[in-house]
C-alpha cells in the first residue's frame, strides 16, 4: 500500500505532508505507518516506516528531524539535522534546506508553519498542554527571530481529536476559565459533570491571536481507525499501546 499523504494548499510553496497510517510496515495494534520510536513497536520497523516518509520528503533518514516530546512549550532551531540524544521539545524551526522538521501525534495537534515569502518553517506538536503553555506562539516567536515576517506566516493544524470524542471533567474546565473566562466556547455540556473540548478551534484560537493565519484540515483522529491513530481510543478500547503518526514539512 502506498503512503498516504493529507497536504495543504497553504503550504503548497513547501514539501509537506500530514502522514496517514496507511503504506507503513507495523502490524497488530501499531498496523500501518507507525513512526514513533517510543512505542513498543519492532524498532527496525518504526525505521522502516521512517525511511519512507524521508523518501517521500525527498531527504536522507537523518534529515527527518524529531525531538523527544515532552509537552512543552520549548522550540528548537535547526541549522543542521538533530543528532542524539534528541532535545526535549515540542516544536522545531529552520531556515536551512535540506532538512525536514518533524512531529509525532496520536490525538494532540501536529501543527505545521510556513512563511514562504521570508524561507522559514516550523512543526510543533500542541496537545491542550503544550498549546496551553504556549508551544504555538514560541513557534512563531522563534521564526521572527530567524527572519519570517508574522503576516506572511501560515500554519496548519492537520489530524487532530475532535470536540465529539473528547471528553474532560470539570477540573480541566476550571483551569481553562481561570486562564481566560473566554475560553468557555471551547467546551460543550456531555454527561453529567463531563464536558467535551474543542482542542482544534483552541489551537486555531491561540494561533490567530499570535497574529497568523491559520486553518485546521478538519480530520479527526479519534472517528477514522483506517486512517489515524488515537491514543484516547486505543485507551477505550484497553489496548496495550497505540501508534503515532508523523507530520513534517522542509524547504
Amino acid at each position: 500500500m502506498t503512503l498516504e499523504i493529507i497536504t495543504a494548499d497553504s503550504l503548497t510553496p513547501f514539501r509537506h505532508g500530514f502522514f496517514t497510517r496507511r503504506g507503513g510496515a507495523s502490524s497488530g495494534v501499531f498496523a500501518g505507518l507507525n513512526c514513533g520510536p517510543g512505542s513498543s513497536d519492532q524498532s527496525e520497523i518504526v525505521r522502516i516506516n521512517r525511511a519512507r516518509v524521508a523518501e517521500a520528503m525527498e531527504v536522507d533518514p537523518d534529515a527527518l528531524a524529531t525531538a523527544n516530546q515532552v509537552h512543552s512549550p520549548a522550540v528548537v532551531t535547526l541549522d543542521a539535522p538533530l543528532s542524539d540524544p534528541k532535545p526535549r521539545a515540542d516544536a522545531l524551526v529552520t531556515a536551512t534546506p535540506g532538512i525536514a522538521l518533524a512531529v509525532l501525534t496520536a490525538d494532540c495537534q501536529p501543527v505545521l508553519f510556513a512563511d514562504p515569502e521570508n524561507g522559514v518553517i516550523g512543526a510543533a506538536h500542541a496537545g491542550w498542554r503544550g498549546a496551553r503553555d504556549g508551544v504555538l506562539e514560541a513557534t512563531v516567536e522563534a521564526m521572527l527571530s530567524l527572519g519570517a515576517d508574522r503576516e506572511t506566516i501560515t500554519a496548519v493544524i492537520g489530524p487532530t481529536i475532535s470536540q465529539r470524542a473528547y471528553e474532560v471533567g470539570p477540573e480541566f474546565l476550571d483551569d481553562f476559565l481561570a486562564d481566560d473566562p473566554g475560553n468557555a466556547r471551547f467546551f460543550a455540556g456531555g454527561e453529567g459533570d463531563r464536558m467535551m473540548f474543542d482542542l482544534p478551534a483552541y489551537g486555531l484560537h491561540r494561533l490567530r491571536s499570535a497574529g497568523v493565519e491559520a486553518e485546521w484540515t478538519r480530520h479527526c483522529t479519534y472517528f477514522d481507525p483506517e486512517r489515524f491513530y488515537s491514543y484516547r481510543r486505543a485507551t477505550h478500547a484497553q489496548e496495550a499501546d497505540y501508534g503515532r503518526l508523523i507530520s513534517a514539512i522542509r524547504l
